[in-house]
């Protein structure tokens, strides 16, 4: 009924920051200031991502940089103690990466990073291959979208569909990502519906659905 969903591959950036195993730790530190990110995709081969490395996974170094921790903190934290030491990526880097498919939903995309707690996500092929990187920034470009261009999907795709017969008497109107729909339609049944689709519509932000019918008699 409405348009095809947006997907990942509609709001990546293609054009990644990566390094590979070997890259050292001033050069991620580098990368990571001269491009504004917070981590870079690791890649081998033919870009085969195999791993994150993030800020995070530098902070240790400047966490046990003053002091050298004890036994008991060596054990319990044994992850960042050994990441203090390292200085190749192939060692500071998570493992395996987490990735999403360029096919992928928006949603999708979200939840994945609402679940992992992470701020970007590789995108990759089936075969593993770095195609782009999606940022939490990246899924909110679809609220950019101007009211003007979301009232005409929602009349394209909700209203002429829904009601062939009574689309005329509808009004939509969209007002900072909020929209409303106003007037008379001859099928009540299908009310709920058209404020199920609309509100699923890339970058509403609410929908007020004040659609009526006329009485049965």
């Amino acid at each position: 009924m409405t348009s095809t969903p947006l997907t990942v591959a509609d709001v990546m950036t293609a054009k990644v920051i990566a390094v590979t195993p070997s890259t050292g730790f001033k050069d991620i530190a580098t990368a990571m200031e001269r491009w504004k990110v917070t981590a870079l995709p690791v890649i081998e081969g033919e870009g085969h991502v195999v791993g994150v490395v993030s800020e995070a996974d530098l902070l240790p170094k400047e966490e046990f940089h003053e002091h050298r921790p004890g036994w008991i903190e060596q054990m319990r934290r044994l992850g960042d103690t050994a990441k203090a030491g390292s200085t190749r990526a192939e060692n500071l880097m998570t493992t395996p990466a987490v990735t999403i498919h360029p096919d992928a939903t928006l949603p999708q995309a979200a939840r994945l990073m609402g679940d992992r707690h992470i701020k970007r996500l590789p995108v990759v092929d089936a075969d593993g291959t770095l195609k782009g990187i999606v940022s939490r920034a990246d899924l909110l470009k679809v609220f950019l979208r101007t009211d003007e261009e979301l009232a005409t999907e929602i009349r394209r795709t909700v209203v002429d569909r829904l009601f062939p017969l009574s689309h005329e008497a509808v009004n939509v109107t969209v007002a900072q990502g909020i929209a409303t729909l106003t007037g008379q339609v001859r099928d009540g049944n299908l009310i709920p519906l058209a404020e199920h689709l609309a509100r699923s519509v890339e970058g509403i932000v609410d929908v007020h659905c004040r659609l009526d019918a006329p009485p049965k008699a």
